[in-house]
């Protein structure tokens, strides 16, 4: 364990942490000494990476349910009960099938895939565990968003730089209310990452050049990240936004 960041004794919630960036929040916070909880929607997802997290001899457990469903973010608060960190990790750009189209070409049917999990899902979850870290009089709120949610893109993602850039807003508003109880609330921009899926020469060199750094971004980058502003160290960060993109911004813009 990293003893600059002691999370002994704190239960973190991971939401969407069966994957990518979430799974590397997930194991930095458990490194980091916390007991962390891990949502993911797939239980399998959730398991698979409880099961890493077990295997370096560190402590989690699975707690799936959908974010966007208020009853069943409910349900799993009372299941648990207390939750002292909570990162709203989980997201999506819609299907493959509405991926990356211009904001005219999509239909008003087709805006609910990303405000759903983008932005309400961030609201159910901060509604449900926000009043315990108040009343205890510590906590610490960290939403994950994109760089998308931050600039303009003419990539074709606007209804989901929309929902990113409410979560941000979310974000001030929040630690205002929170901050005299204790409660931080911050949030991280993303960049162009590294999944760890496979990326084609062509877009992993177009992706490169518009990163000062020279490599993209990976899950144990965000975890870093993450858990810097769980800490106690952080105590007097809040309604802050953290760009963690390598210093670029996503392409397209």
């Amino acid at each position: 364990m990293n003893t600059f960041i002691d999370l002994s004794g704190k239960v973190a919630l991971v939401t969407g942490a069966g994957q990518g960036m979430g799974v590397g929040i997930a194991m930095r916070l458990a490194k980091q000494g916390a007991t962390v909880l891990v949502n993911d929607y797939f239980p399998e997802r959730a398991e698979a990476t409880v099961a890493k997290i077990r295997e370096m001899g560190l402590q989690a457990s699975a707690l799936p349910f959908d974010v966007t469903n208020y009853d069943q973010v409910k349900a799993a608060a009372a299941q648990v009960g207390q939750v002292d960190i909570l990162v709203n990790n989980a997201g999506n750009m819609g299907s493959e099938t509405i991926r990356l189209k211009k904001f005219l070409q999509t239909t008003p049917a087709e805006w609910s895939a990303y405000v759903g999990v983008n932005l309400y899902g961030v609201m159910n979850c901060a509604h449900v565990f926000a009043p315990g870290m108040c009343e205890r009089g510590w906590g610490r709120i960290i939403t994950v968003s994109s760089d998308a949610g931050r600039v303009g893109l003419s990539l074709g993602v606007a209804v989901y730089g929309a929902a990113k850039s409410g979560v941000l807003g979310l974000t001030r508003h929040l630690a205002h209310e929170f901050g005299p109880k204790g409660v931080t609330v911050n949030a991280l921009t993303l960049g162009t990452m590294n999944n760890g899926g496979d990326i084609s020469p062509e877009v992993m060199e177009a992706s490169l050049r518009t990163v000062p750094m020279r490599v993209l971004g990976a899950p144990e980058d965000v975890g870093a990240a993450a858990a810097f502003l769980a800490s106690p160290d952080a105590k007097w960060i809040t309604g802050q936004v953290l760009a963690v993109n390598g210093g670029g911004l996503s392409i397209g813009g």
